[in-house]
């Protein structure tokens, strides 16, 4: 196998990170940004920074989660390197499909239906078989939290919502708008935090994937996927870029469209979205912060009234939400066949 490919397949990895931050960016700082506490500018440049550091931090569970949804030892090292690479694909073009339409979709899921899609679709090219291809367990429990965490998101958010206006019931508006406008700095610090240790650990497992097919990481003991803390490094910085460069088209549907917040609303809503992550993050379960932040925003809402939410819209990302693994998975298919017949 040679180096230029595997340098290749890091710099198309790193390039996913980098939309995975840009596409993902309007859920560290849609509710700071709506809220009117930081411009669009400097909100972008607050998310970048703790994304950058989070994943230094903490465990790397999710990245393991990643690297064992497909069954390495099925494929010759050439082979799987091909079913990343077509994974990669798969999720690169349906983050760049969603952004345009100002879709807050999952990167996340669209990487682990891309690898599902590429790996199913190579073993049954090349070994006839799609026999033990994936990792049912991980898969399963990935999908699971496309209801959960939103689910979870929401009910945290309605429960401190509820919390803070019980606590805050004798204070003046103006001063709960004063107060809340610099507590949701670090409530938006929280969640770019817990985006930024999730997120970044999906790249971490992928490019882990390719090292140790070939043969230049091996696996620890415990048969866990390790992660050098270059490849930490790496990845923090290219999601950070892509937060840096942000997208202003899903910050407008996350921000304004779901529900009109203000600052003691984004607070809740952040705080509620930085709990749900980091936990899952430290049970090694790769939720979507889109899904998450977005369920929080509803909660957040539903505590006014329920006429509040816009469903229409919550409904048209929902759908966005189940379709992302089946569609990400058809694209990665398609690519891998592209690749499979067109090369010698």
């Amino acid at each position: 196998m040679s180096l230029a490919l595997i340098i290749t397949i890091v710099v198309v990895a790193l390039v996913f990170d980098f939309l995975n931050g840009f596409h993902d960016a309007a859920n560290s700082i849609a509710t700071v940004v709506a809220t009117k506490v930081l411009t669009p500018f400097r909100a972008v440049l607050w998310a970048a920074f703790f994304n950058l550091v989070a994943p230094l931090f903490f465990g790397v569970a999710v990245a393991d989660t990643i690297g064992k949804t497909v069954n390495s030892n099925i494929f010759k090292p050439d082979e799987m390197i091909m079913v990343v690479f077509a994974a990669l694909c798969g999720a690169i073009i349906w983050n760049i499909i969603t952004w345009y339409f100002g879709l807050p979709t999952s990167s996340s899921h669209a990487l682990i239906g891309g690898l599902a899609g590429a790996g199913l679709t190579a073993s049954q090219l090349i070994y006839g078989s799609i026999h033990g291809v994936l990792n049912w367990e991980k898969i399963d429990k990935t999908a699971m939290f496309i209801i959960l965490s939103p689910m979870i998101g929401m009910i945290v958010g309605f429960t401190i919502m509820v919390a803070v206006m019980w606590m805050f019931r004798r204070a003046t508006p103006s001063k709960v708008d004063g107060w809340f406008r610099r507590l949701q700095l670090v409530s938006a610090a929280a969640y770019s935090w817990g985006h930024g240790t999730n997120d970044a650990q999906k790249t971490m497992g992928v490019i882990s994937i390719v090292l140790v097919a070939s043969g230049h990481l091996a696996k620890l003991p415990n048969g866990h996927i390790p992660v050098p803390w270059e490849i930490k490094v790496l990845c923090a910085a290219a999601i950070a870029l892509g937060t840096m460069t942000g997208g202003w088209r899903i910050v407008k549907t996350m921000g304004l469209g779901i529900t009109k917040l203000k600052p003691v609303g984004g607070f809740c809503a952040e705080t509620a979205g930085a709990i749900t992550i980091i936990g899952a993050s430290l049970a090694g379960i790769p939720v979507s912060t889109t899904h998450t932040i977005t369920g929080a925003i509803v909660g957040v809402g539903a505590t006014n009234r329920l006429s509040a939410v816009r469903w229409g819209i919550a409904g048209r990302i929902v759908w966005a939400w189940v379709l992302t693994m089946p569609l990400a998975a058809m694209v990665s298919s398609g690519t891998y066949l592209i690749i499979y017949y067109c090369t010698p």
